[in-house]
């Protein structure tokens, strides 16, 4: 149960969910597969996400691509694969870790695939121009003024470059931040409660987003919404779901300036899941061409 995904909340093409599979030395070493570098099957998050991207990014060989908040690599090996050597790709992550994580993977393939350490917010004005700019999971990252983050995206986009990112959209884990808010209310945690609906009013929706492109000109506008279930128990594997904590969990934590009372208020949460589950996330996808 631990970290799985339902699969029957997937709005994927086609094409792309026959390619999910797993980074292995087999796929890489084996010359018959057609993608030796296909998003990995066993990441819950990042891979479903992606694929949501790749159903909106316009892909053919020779294309030069900047993907920002690249992390260890989804889904940039899979788009250097698939612009060939005649193409580039320049993944950038703001994290050393990520950064050299990724390098790792690749070792000496794909040499016109480059990861660098960049801050996708202050791009260097000599940075060359692509024909797509991509970000998967990116937005989230865009803080504090995401609008801003995105507009500097845009001068590094060719004429008819497509942008294409994604993100969990307002709407997000809704049914646990309405039982979060009541546990606080009948607690009597209203400092809390307040840094709580802070949180929560500051994560952009696809309305939102949609108004951003618009704000900057850019054409083909699409923003579009799929629905994704994230299982998880009561307790423990809720408290330290993979997906949840180190992320949309500790959102909740840094409501408390008393941490034992925090896990005091999240202990009893996780004990009735059943309040709040399914638990749905929206990945948020936003295109546009310059």
């Amino acid at each position: 149960m631990l970290g799985s995904i339902s699969s029957d909340n997937f709005h994927l093409c086609p094409a792309i969910r026959d390619k999910r599979r797993v980074y292995t030395v087999a796929a890489i070493m084996d010359p018959l597969p057609a993608f030796r570098w296909p998003l990995p099957k066993y990441d819950y998050w990042s891979t479903p996400f992606a694929e949501s991207l790749l159903c909106h990014l316009e892909l053919c060989p020779g294309l030069r691509i900047l993907d920002v908040a690249s992390g260890h690599g989804i889904p940039a090996f899979y788009l250097a694969e698939h612009v060939g050597p005649t193409g580039e790709v320049l993944a950038i992550d703001v994290s050393p870790g990520q950064v050299a994580r990724a390098r790792v993977i690749q070792g000496s393939q794909l040499p016109w695939l480059r990861f660098d350490c960049m801050d996708m917010r202050s791009l260097p004005s000599d940075l060359p121009s692509f024909d797509r700019i991509t970000g998967n999971l990116s937005v989230m990252f865009f803080r504090p003024d995401r609008f801003q983050a995105v507009r500097g995206l845009v001068p590094h986009l060719e004429p008819g470059g497509q942008l294409v990112l994604t993100f969990p959209s307002h709407g997000t884990f809704d049914s646990l931040w309405q039982r979060v808010d009541q546990a606080m209310i009948q607690q009597g945690l209203m400092k809390e409660r307040e840094r709580f609906q802070a949180y929560l009013n500051e994560r952009p929706s696809a309305s939102e987003v949609r108004g951003w492109l618009e704000q900057l000109q850019l054409k083909q506008i699409d923003v579009s919404e799929y629905p994704l279930e994230v299982a998880t128990g009561p307790g423990r594997e809720f408290l330290y779901h993979p997906l949840l904590r180190g992320g949309f969990l500790d959102d909740v934590y840094e409501c408390f300036e008393d941490q034992y009372l925090a896990e005091e208020f999240m202990v009893t949460l996780s004990r009735n899941i059943h309040s709040f589950t399914p638990l749905i996330a929206q990945r948020c996808v936003l295109s546009g061409r310059k």
